[in-house]
């Protein structure tokens, strides 16, 4: 029986300079229709490479060696009139990030539309090309009436929802999605990888899912392929390759999403570099940073006010790292800006060291110097132009700290584990690795010796590996340097790894905060319970109070 897709031996190479790179070598994999495969790896182990080539998307630098079967048909020898025709038509693709794949400035509807009209040509009138963007709408579980919206007009959710629908436009029967949950929060992700299941079963679909999150492919896929270096290291059953994990590789990615509730990955992030042990004797906890009945309200442009922050009440101490979780929209951006001083208050406080925050002024520019700030993509922190050692003499030239420059900022690298630290202060971002950047972004904050780091989704950007380095390196600064840290994010996996105390944030409201194991073991509110339903891998039941259960 002839299988919707068949890799035979493979291979991909890129042309760099005067030779060869090999980005994917002799992999073999085999799909049938209805079924589901995932595809793990991290950036630069291959397995965007195999997708793309799927449908001949790599770029003009790569040659393709092997065999690549689509319904029995070898893409490789197509003409381009054919494989035109097969774009869209019997296989498409889901693109990560869908806020770039959208055109800004045409109506969702006419982008859904675009390939229908490119493939029926002159067969479909106006009144069925709207008709059928109002079902596959439906098909993604959007109101057809937002057909006439614009991108900016749409959550994160319902943008990749659009995506999924331009997917599915002209009856495909083989889906390639890359990464299509990376930026969504856990509700969100678990909404779409829901309406993928539900359309694989009822369309009768081949589904192919790239993700680096071994726990997201379990949730959706039957089988799941990893892939290290190019090559296909592990291949089997999801239920086999999560629980006896063969390769280092694979067990490195399981162990990079800890389970919620898993002992043995409290306080321990996937790390190389051991970590100093907890102290016997907990340290003083004085707060540090606190705020009381915090309110900011925004007016929309029909002048009805909106409150982002509702009354807030939190406290970072010494010492202790706080997760703030919490959807997209819940007002946890908003009140970090808040407290940063960077967003005036629209009533209510802020204290620092039980004093308050400054509104203006020298006393502002000094608190902001106690009170920094590590953003979520460090790419764009970071001046494409400036190398390491101006992009980390930033802040102590701009606050005028005492001392020898070039030590402060071989300090600060040096604590932020970039070491030797003269191996980088002459290095621009682009000769840095992801993790390497971020490292640099830390580096920045610790060289003006900050009492408090505020960071925003501080690894939502990076490989699991290298997750596990930086929320190493978070927990090592908590417990050598005494740091508190409010670390901002939607995974609760992240809170449960690295966090003393988490606040849940609810439109604009903090509806429960408590220790880690009190809100992620035993929660109280609903809208908890409904953060931690939507998990992939769930919650480990072993250390949950015997009252719950």
């Amino acid at each position: 029986m002839t299988a919707l897709l068949e890799l035979k031996n493979l291979g991909v190479t890129y042309r760099a300079g005067s030779g060869e790179v090999a980005a994917v070598r002799d992999v073999n994999l085999r799909l049938e229709p209805g079924e589901t495969l995932g595809v793990a790896g991290e950036s630069g182990s291959g397995k965007s490479t195999v997708a793309m080539s799927v449908l001949r998307l790599l770029p003009k630098s790569a040659r393709v060696s092997g065999e690549i079967l689509l319904d029995g048909e070898d893409v490789t020898a197509m003409r381009w009139g054919r494989l035109r025709a097969v774009r869209w038509a019997e296989a498409s693709v889901v693109f990560q990030g869908a806020m770039h794949a959208l055109n800004p400035v045409r109506k969702i509807g006419t982008q859904i539309a675009e390939p229908i009209r490119l493939h029926a040509g002159k067969s479909l009138g106006g009144a069925e090309v709207d008709a059928r963007v109002a079902e596959l709408l439906d098909q993604v579980d959007l109101p057809p009436a937002r057909a006439t919206a614009y991108p900016h007009e749409l959550s994160g959710g319902q943008k990749q929802r659009v995506m999924i629908a331009m997917a599915l436009a002209c009856r495909p029967r083989l889906i390639i999605a890359d990464e299509p949950t990376t930026a969504l929060d856990v509700i969100v992700q678990a909404q779409v990888l829901d309406l993928m299941r539900k359309l694989v079963a009822e369309q009768h679909l081949g589904l192919i899912m790239i993700s680096h999150d071994l726990s997201v492919l379990a949730s959706t896929c039957s089988r799941i392929a990893v892939m290290y270096r190019g090559e296909l290291v592990e291949h089997g059953p999801s239920a086999n390759v999560m629980a006896e994990p063969r390769h280092d590789h694979t067990r490195a990615l399981a162990a990079a999403f800890p389970t919620v509730g898993d002992p043995v990955s409290r306080f321990a992030p996937a790390t190389s570099t051991p970590l100093p042990p907890e102290p016997e004797v907990p340290a003083e906890k004085d707060v540090l940073l606190s705020a009381h009945d915090l309110r900011v309200a925004f007016t929309d442009r029909r002048g009805a006010k909106i409150q982002a922050v509702a009354g807030v009440d939190i406290e970072v101490r010494r010492n202790e790292i706080v997760a703030l979780v919490g959807q997209s929209g819940s007002g946890k951006t908003t009140l970090a800006r808040t407290l940063l001083g960077l967003q005036k208050p629209t009533s209510g406080s802020v204290r620092f060291a039980g004093e308050p925050v400054p509104t203006s002024g020298a006393g502002l520019r000094a608190y902001r110097r106690q009170v920094q700030l590590v953003l979520q993509d460090p790419t764009s922190a970071l001046n494409p132009r400036h190398t390491v050692y101006e992009a980390v003499a930033e802040g102590p030239r701009i606050h005028r700290l005492p001392g020898d420059e070039r030590e402060i900022v071989t300090a600060a690298l040096e604590a932020a584990e970039l070491r030797p630290a003269e191996d980088f202060l002459a290095r621009l971002p682009h000769e840095l690795s992801g993790g390497q950047r971020q490292r640099v972004v830390i580096a920045g904050a610790l060289a003006l010796r900050p009492s408090v780091v505020v960071a925003d989704e501080p690894v939502a950007s990076l490989d699991a590996s290298v997750r596990g380095e930086i929320l190493g390196l978070l927990l090592r600064l908590r417990r050598e340097l005494g740091l508190a840290g409010l670390v901002i994010t939607h995974d609760l996996g992240l809170a449960w790894n690295i966090a003393d105390r988490v606040a849940v944030m609810y439109r604009g409201e903090l509806v429960e905060v408590g220790t880690v194991e009190e809100v992620l073991l035993d929660p109280r509110h609903d809208y908890t319970k409904s953060l931690l339903a939507a998990l992939p891998g769930g919650v480990s039941r072993t250390h949950i109070p015997s009252s719950t259960n």
